[in-house]
């Protein structure tokens, strides 16, 4: 068998904080209220994963500047207000995280959100601790998701080869940025991306954070 992983990725909204079912949720209310009927399906299939950045062009170009601007004014100030109260870690995330530790793997977020919204979800979840600087965000990168190029920037500031690392992502342009790094990519379907669409992307599909204990570190690399 070949050897595991030098270094498993992980996104951070909806794969270690249960984040994305508040955030959808918000927005498609919010966005209806602006002027653009809109499901929670919709959001999840149009942005989920990707930029704020890239949202708010969207959302500029369908409704204006002024009300994306009250878009993302009213999205924050409600979000970071819910996850103070409601959030909670992916069930099973610290046990997966304690179970990397002890066989000596190393662990990074990369994520399409902010650095600050990352620190609040983080810390109400008692997880910025196990990540304290090995936080990366799209912030930081030129082409954010589907683009390779967030995961390849956490990859290079690990230290470790692209063909070395695994990414955890939840969301089809997530998937689609592991793949387009090189890396293996395990799709996490107990949220709000189908499986099916997880695995049309690229991803190996599992269902319960527990099921990566058994898959990881012994996972071979997609490329020997």
């Amino acid at each position: 068998m070949k050897p595991g992983p030098d270094l498993v990725i992980f996104d951070c909204d909806g794969v270690l904080v249960d984040s994305e079912r508040l955030t959808t949720k918000v927005e498609a209310r919010v966005l209806t209220e602006l002027g653009w009927p809109m499901e929670q399906a919709e959001v999840v299939r149009r942005w989920m994963g990707r930029t704020s950045q890239a949202q708010l062009a969207e959302v500029s170009a369908r409704l204006g500047s002024e009300a994306a601007a009250r878009f993302d004014a009213r999205t924050t100030d409600e979000l970071h207000a819910a996850f103070e109260t409601e959030l909670e870690a992916i069930a099973g995330i610290p046990a997966l995280l304690d179970h990397l530790d002890a066989h000596g793997i190393a662990t990074c977020v990369a994520s399409s959100g902010t650095h600050h919204r990352m620190s609040v979800t983080l810390r109400v979840t008692g997880l910025r601790e196990r990540f304290e600087g090995r936080i990366y965000s799209g912030t930081e990168v030129v082409h954010g998701k589907p683009a390779p190029d967030l995961f390849l920037h956490a990859a290079a500031g690990m230290g470790v080869d692209p063909h070395r690392c695994v990414v955890v992502e939840d969301s089809v342009f997530g998937v689609q940025a592991g793949v387009a790094a090189g890396m293996r990519v395990y799709g996490f379907a107990g949220g709000l991306t189908p499986a099916a669409a997880l695995a049309d992307a690229g991803a190996e599909v599992v269902h319960e954070m527990s099921d990566l204990v058994g898959l990881l570190p012994h996972s071979p690399s997609r490329i020997a």
